[in-house]
């Protein structure tokens, strides 16, 4: 059984790991790849740099298997490198912006979100999946992908297996999002802003989410990241959803205090979760609002977001333990396969009733 993930990278900034010198390795053989991966990106600019950096890295790490001396600068390069690109892709936008995305993708976000929840509940049962993992995989492929876990794996008293098997999970079809999605794209002819969307509601993690964007356009990117921001604030209502429901079925009296104080607890757990560099793109687009970013600077700033993503993404290839997707098991990745399937369908599907495809 795999008890653990070594591909789940927390939504907290690091703290002084970028002075540690452990760290330096892994970070080289990240670089070197993200080089690589841009000059990929550079002869075939259909395939970007994004996708090679997580194959080769992938491919990589599934070769050599990393030993302790990379990996500390491979988990540095996952997180750190990627927030900072997601925090530099804020001056490409206004604040008005943000909010008129924001507001314009309700409506499929909440669609999205509605069917996968739903159906993790009747397609977990039909398969045999245990309620916790049912919960788990339903909340990761609806709203976040590992952070939506971390979030609602403590609200249900979720065991570390049923953890591992749902972000092992999450994370096979994140990175079949990374691959097909652009693909996609291209063959239903979709906008960047439709693609965006498209991205945004229907892939899990915020780094596939800027991934499968970036990969088909900068105003892909820059669509997509708002509406991933919009949508991990999910996060909160679902939370509490949960507690309200498990706490219901254990039987604790509703109005006790020490309910109370839990939910309240369970809150700021999830408030926290909310990742700081969401925070940080939403504040560059309000600088850029203001005229405090010049626009010169902006050619300069989009290409080193793209090569930061290409890091990032060599990182979390390289951390990707196939072996241990391998071991989850085939209900929990059927569960999360169907969820997959549905999710695409219905982002496409409401985009397309309302017109907006």
């Amino acid at each position: 059984m795999h008890h653990g993930s070594r591909m789940h990278f927390p939504s907290r900034p690091p703290r002084n790991l970028a002075s540690d010198r452990a760290t330096l390795p892994g970070i080289a053989v990240c670089l070197a790849i993200a080089a690589i991966a841009t000059g990929v990106g550079n002869l075939v600019p259909v395939v970007g740099s994004a996708v090679p950096a997580i194959v080769f890295g992938a491919v990589l790490g599934a070769v050599i298997r990393p030993g302790r001396r990379l990996q500390p600068g491979i988990k540095f390069a996952g997180r750190f490198f990627l927030q900072l690109a997601v925090v530099i892709l804020g001056t490409q936008l206004s604040f008005g912006t943000v909010v008129h995305i924001g507001a314009t993708s309700l409506p499929v976000m909440l669609t999205t979100l509605m069917v996968c929840l739903v159906l993790a509940r009747v397609v977990g049962r039909l398969l045999h999946v245990n309620g916790t993992l049912q919960a788990l995989i339903g909340a990761g492929t609806g709203i976040c992908g590992a952070s939506a876990i971390a979030a609602v794996a403590p609200v249900i008293g979720a065991a570390s297996a049923d953890i591992a098997y749902a972000v092992s999970t999450i994370f096979l079809f994140n990175i079949c999002a990374v691959v097909s999605f652009p693909i996609l794209g291209h063959l239903l002819h979709l906008s960047q802003q439709s693609f965006g969307l498209f991205a945004g509601t229907a892939v899990n993690d915020t780094s596939s989410v800027v991934a499968a964007a970036t990969t088909y356009g900068a105003q892909a990117a820059n669509h997509a990241i708002v509406v991933k921001l919009v949508r991990t604030l999910m996060i909160i209502p679902v939370t509490v959803g949960l507690a309200v429901i498990h706490r219901r079925r254990g039987g604790v009296p509703a109005g006790s205090n020490a309910v109370r104080t839990e939910q309240q607890h369970r809150r700021m757990r999830a408030l926290r979760l909310i990742p700081w560099f969401l925070v940080g793109f939403m504040l560059m687009a309000m600088a850029n609002s203001c005229g405090l970013i010049p626009t010169v600077a902006e050619p300069t700033l989009a290409r080193v977001s793209s090569f930061l993503i290409a890091i990032a993404l060599a990182g979390i290839g390289l951390a990707t333990d196939v072996a241990g997707l391998l071991r989850t098991g085939h209900r929990p990745l059927l569960l999360g396969a169907v969820l997959w399937v549905a999710v695409t369908a219905t982002s496409l599907g409401v985009q397309h009733l309302s017109g907006t495809l």
